[in-house]
């Protein structure tokens, strides 16, 4: 069995750090780092909604990129479109988030999160997911204080980990050299209060049991509930 980074415990998440406000010029934005994962996610608000939203409520969506050297080798640039990888995961962060917002009291605004990730060494669409989450706090914070909106409309807080079986052992929140190296690597992102709202798990190498399967969604829940008291102690401070 092979030691982690740190001597981290099976249990244990990477440092994480939040930091509001990352980028002034936007509605809402948080700086996230979980290890030398780093992502600035932004979100803008504009007034509207695409045309199959008029008269049903608001819009929150998201976009994702990697900057070219987020990496230890250079990425190109996405000039013609978003590759497969990158749309999947703008998908996700989406997905995650409009489940924690009341769409209709959003009324007629749509709210995009940009995620961009400055620095990679796996979970970036976990932290993305978890960073763009106060982002949008923030955002519609601020239509609330601007008088736009009578209540915020995020319901509650989402955040999103990573679990999975490196040398037989369940692990939280794997580092690139964890992911590489996972006979099982699963993402999962999570309600505040326990929902789970999306779980991608895949055999890399060796195929799991539905018991390895609960062990590894009880493990990703712990992992959440740590980073729900993150984000709250984030919202506290600023409100």
């Amino acid at each position: 069995m092979s030691a982690r980074r740190s001597s981290r415990k099976p249990d244990a998440l990477r440092p994480v750090k939040l930091k509001l406000g990352a980028a002034p010029q936007a509605e809402g934005s948080c700086l996230i780092a979980t290890g030398a994962t780093r992502v600035l996610c932004a979100a803008t608000v504009e007034a509207g909604v695409p045309p199959w939203r008029e008269g049903i409520g608001g819009w929150v969506t998201a976009e994702y990129a990697m900057l070219p050297r987020a990496t230890s080798q250079r990425t190109p640039r996405e000039r013609r479109g978003a590759r497969a990888r990158t749309q999947e995961i703008q998908r996700l962060v989406g997905r995650a988030l409009r489940a924690a917002t009341d769409l209709t009291a959003l009324g007629e605004h749509t709210v995009i999160v940009d995620c961009d990730v400055l620095s990679a060494d796996a979970g970036t669409r976990t932290a993305s997911i978890t960073g763009g989450c106060l982002a949008l706090w923030q955002a519609l914070a601020g239509l609330v204080g601007e008088g736009e909106l009578a209540v915020n409309p995020l319901r509650q807080l989402v955040a999103a980990v990573s679990v999975g079986i490196v040398d037989g052992e369940p692990r939280l929140d794997l580092d690139y050299e964890e992911d590489l190296a996972a006979d099982v690597d699963m993402n999962v992102a999570a309600l505040e209060d326990g929902r789970l709202v999306e779980v991608q798990g895949t055999a890399e190498g060796t195929a799991f049991s539905r018991v390895e399967l609960d062990e590894l969604l009880d493990l990703a829940l712990v992992g959440t509930r740590r980073l729900f008291a993150l984000q709250r102690e984030v919202i506290e401070a600023e409100s």
